[in-house]
């Protein structure tokens, strides 16, 4: 009988098939204990983060459905909704301090923004002495914000402070600045643009460093003037920095309490006159006890950041899409 031939073909992948199926069962086993090695390791940082976060939120959640009052601990009961419509309802002190806080927030974040991009354009091109100027507007950021506002009361102060003195050697009337009702909030906007626009500054300086030099050198060389190249190519590349800058300040800027409080004391003032929702909620807390009325508070606070931060970053995305 005729002896049966064996294909070569058929030989060399039979006798490889085991081999390339052993190497590739060891590599995905090698990547699958890496994977389940990398969550082990991260399990316990991403545990303690979570409930970091979901705790206070859910004891928050659940203590604005209370009528906690005297103490957390004391005795109370469940009361639905009735906080929040409680809150909702107050036209004397809820709405007018969640006014506050919109225009404390957009007024200042505005003026940061502008006077930031304006010295992160000026500090665009190296100097002899940027080093020192770069030194300087970090001063503002390492200060707290109870000393900003302790130094502020010094300056600011009617009878000795510096600033009416300067007024006066200028011919300027004295102001009351953060004595006066209607000038504090305008007040505590500048003292926030001092302390805040540095970083700003570096933010969208650090932007600026990043953007390819070409797009503006084309521009340059179709004859376009300093304004066109800043608003049709340096501005849009900017765009995306712009805007992770302009999220950040404005949650920074809606939380503000410190230097509030630190200026004008419980209630922001006689008249309530600085008295944002921060504010509102922590004497709510602290010299009312109303510990279910302040929850809900922080509660409809909270969904109102939330709602800010969803609109600007909408926009922004929809204006650089």
């Amino acid at each position: 009988m005729p002896a049966t031939e064996v294909s070569p073909a058929r030989t060399t992948t039979r006798a490889h098939r085991p081999l390339e199926d052993q190497r590739g069962r060891r590599t995905r086993t090698f990547e699958q204990a890496n994977r389940r090695l990398k969550w082990a390791m991260l399990a316990p940082a991403l545990l303690f983060v979570g409930l970091m976060i979901v705790f206070p939120l859910v004891f928050t959640l659940d203590l604005s459905l209370t009528d906690a009052f005297g103490a957390v601990n004391a005795d109370s009961h469940h009361i639905g909704l009735r906080n929040f419509t409680d809150a909702l309802a107050d036209s004397r002190r809820f709405w007018p301090a969640a006014r506050r806080t919109l225009v404390f927030t957009v007024g200042a974040v505005v003026l940061e923004t502008v006077l930031g991009l304006a010295l992160a354009m000026l500090m665009r091109k190296p100097f002899r002495a940027m080093r020192w100027v770069r030194t300087v507007l970090i001063i503002p950021l390492l200060t707290t914000p109870v000393a900003i506002g302790i130094l502020w009361l010094l300056i600011l102060d009617p009878t000795n402070g510096i600033a009416n003195h300067l007024l006066s050697s200028v011919g300027l009337p004295p102001q009351e600045f953060l004595g006066s009702v209607s000038q504090s909030l305008p007040t505590l906007m500048l003292i926030d643009v001092w302390q805040w626009t540095p970083m700003m500054t570096l933010l969208l300086l650090a932007g600026l460093t990043t953007l390819p030099e070409e797009p503006e050198e084309a521009a340059l060389v179709d004859g376009a003037s300093s304004w066109q190249r800043f608003r049709y190519v340096i501005l849009p590349m900017l765009g995306p920095t712009l805007a992770t800058a302009l999220v950040l300040r404005a949650v920074d800027g809606l939380k503000t309490f410190d230097i509030l409080y630190a200026t004008k004391g419980p209630g922001g003032g006689s008249d309530f006159e600085v008295e944002t929702l921060n504010v509102y909620a922590y004497g709510l807390t602290f010299d009312y006890q109303e510990y279910g009325l302040a929850a809900a508070v922080l509660v409809l606070f909270t969904l109102f950041i939330i709602g800010v931060v969803v609109l600007l970053r909408r926009r922004g995305g929809r204006k650089h899409a």
